[in-house]
């Protein structure tokens, strides 16, 4: 995987990363598990009827370790500023979040992949996002408006990474989970600067384009995704 640059000023850098290849595909094994909770158990039974490719590629195993600590850096960050200020949104999105993060976990243990994400909050084995989990704490922790703009920039970010790595996945498996994240992103990104605008607040677009960013705002909430 590309080194990711997330320096951190006005705006944060957009989040570059790899290159995909084509895997065989067997048999997919996978039955679902009982202990599971209904919602997961759900997903996992929607995951099986996908084929099963194996081997990953490399940028493939890289994109699901990230975007499972990626995830997890936003249900972080959301429950803290909920603690903080006690938006009802941040605290709404945080169990979005954590529903994000168990999709990709399904598709870990799909793929039998090791999981980077840490029990303990506010801890990430990417030195990367570590560096920006901290940056942007210390931001949220400002003030509300702060915080509000943090998940913006955060959704934002989650976007633009997904729609990266999707094109270079081919597994659709992978493509059907990235495609309800980022359909949960774009509905996050509404909800923050709705917050905004309710506080007199125009929140201004660092990741997306402004067309991207409009169109987005612009249109209704999305249902489906998880």
């Amino acid at each position: 995987m590309k080194k990711i640059s997330l320096g951190w000023g006005v705006v944060i850098g957009l989040l570059l990363f790899m290159a995909g290849c084509t895997a065989n595909q067997t048999e997919d094994p996978v039955v679902v598990d009982p202990t599971l909770s209904p919602q997961l158990q759900q997903l996992q039974s929607q995951l099986a009827a996908f084929p099963l490719a194996s081997p990953l590629s490399t940028a493939e195993k890289n994109s699901l370790l990230f975007m499972r600590e990626e995830e997890k850096l936003a249900r972080d960050l959301y429950r803290q500023f909920y603690q903080a200020w006690g938006i009802t949104a941040f605290d709404h999105i945080q169990g979005s979040e954590q529903t994000h993060m168990d999709a990709v976990w399904l598709l870990l243990q799909r793929y039998q992949l090791n999981d980077p994400a840490s029990a303990q909050p506010g801890v990430f084995a990417n030195a990367d996002l570590q560096a920006l989990y901290n940056q942007l704490l210390q931001q949220g922790m400002q003030s509300a408006i702060e915080a509000l703009r943090v998940g913006a920039l955060v959704e934002e970010v989650d976007i633009r990474d997904l729609q990266e790595q999707a094109a270079d996945v081919d597994n659709a498996d992978i493509l059907f989970i990235y495609d309800n994240l980022e359909l949960g992103s774009r509905n996050h990104l509404r909800a923050f600067t709705m917050n905004l605008e309710n506080r007199g607040v125009t929140y201004q677009p660092q990741i997306l384009t402004p067309a991207e960013y409009t169109a987005i705002i612009n249109s209704p909430k999305e249902n489906g995704g998880f």
